[in-house]
């Protein structure tokens, strides 16, 4: 009997963050690098010291990009503001458009809230086209009125949440398409993944509908001796048969990768990006044009 091949794993990357600076040129060299990888999705966060906004520099990013997936990390605001601008996003680069954020302590009714609202004004133009209002009474929001922009060419732009509290797995379970935890070990990355999963039955939600991705620094090497801290370094093929092995055994569907420094990523997309997709672990081509096709999520339903 043929073994089955592995499930195809999910890859994205991480721009510079926080504290870090960086020009256009270095955004836009990580993009092209990524969608030449075949990534799924870029992320960029907002608050890097220096550095423009993160929505803004997506929309600049989705010129020049066909296919990678385009995801702007930002708080939790005003839902019909968000809503709007990654509403443009999703129009801008033909349905690639994602939001990630991760829930303040202590906040996640609020959070979960500000999702809800989002997708009811997104749900406010029926399919066909026709603008409806939108009346949201809420414990922390209200909005009222028209949404000013058509449905999103996903439906909704996707939603990924980040975090690692028992309050940031459920609300994922309910409300994310993507839910981004920290690395650990494989045994704990195993369980917790089990766990996440367990909980989307009681959201009427089936196991593939939340994709768990964990963030791992990329640190490329030439040889298996590697730092203990760093599970992720070593040689080519070391990294492509431990990335496959994680999602072949249950403890992730992918990775959202962090390079360690400028140009960190060519490496990882010309060495270990070949022997994956020798493993039947990655994929060889986009089959789809939006970020959802990318993911395998279906398209929401419409519930105006």
């Amino acid at each position: 009997m043929t073994a089955a091949p592995p499930r195809r794993m999910h890859l994205a990357a991480c721009g510079p963050g926080a504290g870090e600076r960086a020009g256009f040129a270095s955004y836009e060299h990580l993009a092209r690098t990524a969608e030449r990888g075949l990534f799924d999705f870029l992320l960029v966060a907002e608050g890097a010291a220096g550095g423009p906004d993160a929505l803004t520099l997506l929309a600049a990013l989705a010129a020049g990009t066909d296919r990678l997936g385009l995801a702007a990390g930002t708080a939790f605001g005003e839902p019909y503001e968000l809503a709007r601008r990654l509403a443009t996003l999703d129009h801008l680069s033909a349905g690639r458009a994602a939001w990630h954020a991760r829930p303040p302590a202590g906040e996640h009714p609020r959070a979960a809230e500000c999702v809800a609202a989002a997708r009811a004004l997104w749900d406010s133009w029926t399919p066909d086209g026709t603008p409806r209002p939108v009346a949201h009474h809420g414990r922390y929001f209200a909005v009222e009125g028209e949404f000013t922009v058509e449905r999103c060419p996903q439906g909704h732009p996707v939603t990924a949440l980040a975090g690692d509290s028992p309050q940031d797995r459920e609300l994922a379970a309910s409300a994310a398409d993507i839910v981004l935890v920290p690395h650990t070990t494989f045994d704990a990355a195993r369980a917790r993944y089990a766990e996440v999963k367990g909980r989307l039955a009681a959201h009427g939600r089936a196991h593939d509908e939340l994709k768990v991705m964990l963030r791992v620094d990329l640190v490329p090497g030439d040889t298996d001796d590697t730092d203990a801290r760093e599970p992720f370094t070593g040689s080519p093929a070391a990294v492509a048969a431990l990335l496959t092995e994680y999602v072949t055994e249950g403890a992730a569907d992918g990775f959202v990768l962090v390079p360690d420094a400028p140009g960190g990523l060519d490496g990882f997309v010309d060495r270990v990006v070949p022997l994956l997709r020798d493993r039947g672990a990655f994929r060889r081509t986009y089959t789809g044009s939006t970020l959802r096709s990318h993911l395998g999520i279906a398209a929401p339903v419409w519930k105006g």
